[in-house]
């Protein structure tokens, strides 16, 4: 029987990148839960602009956004400001220009963003596993209650 990492280095690569508290975390463990092998990318705080490109080349690219009050809504323990919003889309639009799907995540539920991802990854005949993959570490704001 193979390992669930070997079982995920066969599936295709789907990277998340985005903006701070755009639910990036959030996105990436329900696809997982769904089989897919999902993984975050925090490149919103590196300046290498290609940076979702290492460690393995994405078959999906996924960006989502968010405006700073989507931002402060999701995550009131941290300020925000403008200046900051605009350095990590400065930071992203080597990303924001390959992404396959963009969601601006500002007005939606985390569900609906899931329902988005969902339909475009089935369209896109997007292989999963049958059975949920394992979660991986969190990163970014607090952990949901």
């Amino acid at each position: 029987m193979p390992t669930a990492s070997l079982m995920t280095e066969k599936l295709p690569l789907i990277k998340v990148v985005g903006v701070s508290a755009s639910g990036k975390s959030t996105l990436v463990s329900a696809l997982r839960a769904a089989g897919w092998n999902a993984r975050p990318v925090s490149q919103e705080h590196s300046d290498v602009q290609d940076l979702w490109k290492q460690f393995g080349f994405p078959q999906i690219l996924i960006f989502l956004d968010a405006d700073l009050a989507g931002q402060q809504a999701r995550r009131p323990d941290v300020s925000w400001d403008a200046t900051t919003l605009a350095e990590e889309r400065r930071r992203l639009r080597l990303a924001y220009e390959h992404a396959d799907l963009r969601i601006n995540t500002s007005n939606l539920s985390a569900g609906q963003v899931q329902e988005m991802v969902t339909a475009f990854l089935i369209t896109r005949a997007v292989r999963r596993s049958a059975s949920p993959l394992p979660p991986l570490p969190r990163t970014g704001g607090s952990t949901p209650d």
